[in-house]
């Protein structure tokens, strides 16, 4: 029993690290790419003149290009619009606000994977302090 706490301990630290050290890149990752975009939401958005970087500026700049898709297109969404419109505008929209979406997914996916890192480091300690006992 001791040795398979001990084996236990260090797959899970390992795992941990590995979870952590993937979850800090790819939060990195979604920073960067969102960064070089060079985004500031605009005065009438929910967080006004911000670059956006993080989740919640992301979540302010789709819901403001939503509402101003709405805007141009009198209320109606896309699947409303008669078929000879103008759908450019919604098409732009989605596009968009998908992207940013996505982005706020990835912030949020990420966040897990560094928390369950954690988590797993902390049950090999865990196991680690078991085997270190005399458990049998």
């Amino acid at each position: 029993m001791k040795k398979l706490l001990k084996i236990s301990s260090v797959l899970a630290i390992g795992a941990g690290i590995v979870f952590v050290a993937g979850g800090a890149w790819g939060i990195g990752f979604t920073y960067q790419n969102v960064a070089r975009e060079k985004i500031v939401t605009p005065s009438d958005a929910s967080i006004p003149n911000k670059p956006v970087r993080g989740p919640f500026t992301l979540k302010s700049q789709a819901d403001v290009i939503r509402k101003h898709a709405l805007e141009a297109s009198d209320g109606k969404v896309y699947a409303e619009m008669p078929r000879d419109a103008d759908r450019g505008t919604w098409v732009t929209a989605t596009m968009l606000t998908t992207a940013l979406n996505l982005g706020i997914l990835t912030y949020v996916f990420s966040g897990l994977v560094v928390l369950f890192g954690c988590i797993s480091i902390w049950t090999g300690y865990i196991f680690y302090a078991l085997s270190r006992r005399g458990v049998k």
